[in-house]
């Protein structure tokens, strides 16, 4: 992928990452995200264009409003450019390759839901039902680009299967699970099925196990308890983005335990194929 291309989707990681900072103050509120316009939440004044500028309005303003000086919060930039750093990221992961505006999307919508759980505890359906339809459209997209249509039969049933597991999990135990982590387990089979089971797997277990270190690491510096509530979907979300980025070589390593003469296909197929 030339280096043009490269800065041109980093440029689009920052403005979609300043439309998924709408998209998490407005949807938990119920609000529109396309109208009306941008504006402070505690004055009211219309954001101008000049500082609408991801990243950069927010150090040319000092990280404040320009009519009322209330401290604008480091979530909005940190947004803006962790989705930009990771389109970037996965450019060169992937790059030319048909399935790239999949992950694309499927990346935005993840970290949408990781932000509102973040704050709300909150896994809003108004972005996990887009997030699926529009990576389920980009991943038939790549299957008519490459015939691989195959790939859409694993993902398929890695949806389905990911939203039954949970699902599972949520009627045995409903304080284990909230219904939303339900339907987000269903996007990430959706999302990584493509690729194979196996980073469905890595993705739910690297996430799990991302909760559980910070929970014990939290309940022994005294500043949680068993009952202590922690936002699931962000791990989630970020075992799924691991699996995407670094996820090749542990199932390359997984599958060569098990079929040594197939398992270099793992590696390769992520990096060079659709």
């Amino acid at each position: 992928m030339s280096p043009l291309l490269v800065v041109i989707i980093g440029l689009l990681g920052l403005a979609v990452g300043s439309f998924l900072n709408v998209a998490v103050f407005r949807v938990p509120a119920g609000l529109s995200v396309v109208r009306p316009r941008s504006a402070c939440p505690r004055c009211a004044t219309p954001i101008e264009a000049r500082d609408n500028i991801p990243v950069v309005s927010w150090l040319l303003l000092g990280r404040r409003c320009r009519a009322c000086r209330v401290p604008i919060p480091a979530r909005y930039p940190l947004l803006e450019a962790l989705t930009a750093a990771l389109f970037v990221a996965e450019a060169l992961h992937f790059g030319r390759s048909p399935v790239l505006p999949a992950v694309l999307v499927f990346t935005a919508g993840l970290l949408a839901l990781a932000a509102c759980d973040a704050e709300h505890f909150l896994l809003p359906r108004k972005i996990v039902y887009p997030t699926l339809g529009l990576t389920a459209a980009c991943l038939l997209a790549a299957a008519a680009a490459t015939g691989r249509w195959d790939r859409i039969g694993v993902t398929a049933a890695c949806g389905a299967g990911g939203f039954a597991v949970f699902f599972l999990l949520h009627w045995v135990r409903p304080a284990w699970l909230g219904f939303g982590d339900v339907r987000l387990a269903g996007l990430l089979g959706t999302g990584l099925g493509w690729f194979g089971p196996w980073y469905l797997v890595f993705a739910l277990l690297a996430g799990s196990a991302a909760g559980l270190v910070l929970g014990v690491a939290l309940m022994a510096a005294g500043r949680a308890t068993r009952q202590t509530r922690l936002p699931f979907g962000v791990f989630l979300a970020a075992g799924a983005i691991a699996a995407i980025l670094v996820g090749a070589p542990v199932v390359h390593w997984y599958e060569s335990l098990n079929d040594p003469n197939v398992a270099g296909e793992s590696l390769t197929f992520v990096r060079h194929r659709p």
